[in-house]
C-alpha cells in the first residue's frame, strides 16, 4: 500500500514558528514530526509515500530528500504557492497514489498507532477506513459516530478523526480538482454507509499551536507519552 503525508498546510496556529520553518518539520524530541511518520510507515510495511508541498515546500523536500535513508521510496506533489486544502491536495496526487486504497496521514500529528493495522479495508463495498480517538479537550464535541465498526453522523457518542484513513480512489470520483476541503466529502459517504472505521486509545496528539508543540517535546524527552486529554 502507498501513503500519503499531507504536509502543505501554512500553520498559521503555530506562527512564528511556521514563519521559517513549515510545520511538519518542526521538532519534537530532537527530531521533525513528519521523520516519525515515515520511520512508522516504513516499519508497517509501506514502501512508497507522497508528500503535498506548498508553503515552505522547498525545506521538506531538501530534508528528506528521495526517501532512501528511511527504507522508502518518497515523492512530491508540488502545490505551488497556494495549499490545495486537505481535499484538492489528495485529488490531486491520486495518480502518484495508484488504483489501490492508499493511507493518508496528516503531518501535524504525533501518534503511536500501529499503521500496519489499518492498511486494508475491511470490506470491498467500503470507500474508506479512518481512525478515531477521544475528543481532546480543543474539540470537545468530535466529528463522527462509531458503531459496530461503522462511521454514521446520527445519535451516540462522537469521537474525533484522528487525521489517520484509508481511502479508495473512488471517493474522489465525484471530484473536478482545484482547492476544496476533504469534511464535506467524509460526511456524504459515511452517510451512504460507506465508511468504516475504529477507535484508538493510544497516544496521539494534534500539534495545532506553539504551546502543544512544547508539551509533546517535553513528553517525549521524559519518555512519557501518554494519551493527552
Amino acid at each position: 500500500m502507498r501513503a500519503m503525508i499531507l504536509a502543505a498546510g501554512r500553520g498559521e496556529r503555530m506562527r512564528p514558528l511556521t514563519d521559517v520553518c513549515p510545520k511538519p518539520m518542526l521538532a519534537v524530541g530532537g527530531r521533525p514530526l513528519i521523520e516519525y511518520h515515515l520511520e512508522n510507515l516504513a516499519a508497517a510495511g509501506v514502501d512508497e509515500v507522497v508528500i503535498n508541498l506548498a508553503w515552505k515546500g522547498a525545506m521538506i523536500r531538501e530534508a528528506l530528500g528521495d526517501g532512501v535513508r528511511f527504507g522508502l521510496r518518497i515523492q512530491y506533489s508540488d502545490e505551488g504557492d497556494e495549499a490545495l486544502d486537505t481535499g484538492g491536495g489528495i485529488y490531486k496526487a491520486l495518480e502518484m497514489l495508484g488504483p489501490d486504497p492508499f493511507l493518508v496521514l496528516s503531518g501535524d500529528i504525533w501518534t503511536d498507532y500501529p499503521l500496519a493495522r489499518c492498511l486494508t479495508l475491511p470490506a470491498s463495498e467500503d470507500l474508506g477506513h479512518w481512525v478515531l480517538v477521544a475528543n481532546p479537550m480543543f474539540h470537545a464535541h468530535g466529528d463522527f459516530c462509531l458503531r459496530n465498526g461503522r462511521l454514521h453522523d446520527g445519535g451516540g457518542p462522537r469521537y474525533t478523526y484522528a487525521n489517520i484513513g484509508v481511502f479508495r480512489p473512488a471517493f474522489f470520483a465525484a471530484c473536478d480538482g482545484g482547492r476544496f476541503a476533504l469534511a464535506p466529502l467524509m460526511f456524504e459517504w459515511l452517510r451512504r454507509g460507506r465508511i468504516s472505521g475504529e477507535l484508538y486509545q493510544g497516544a496521539w496528539y494534534n500539534i495545532g499551536t506553539p504551546e502543544q508543540l512544547a508539551q509533546l517535546d517535553a513528553q517525549l524527552v521524559r519518555g512519557d507519552t501518554a494519551p493527552a486529554g
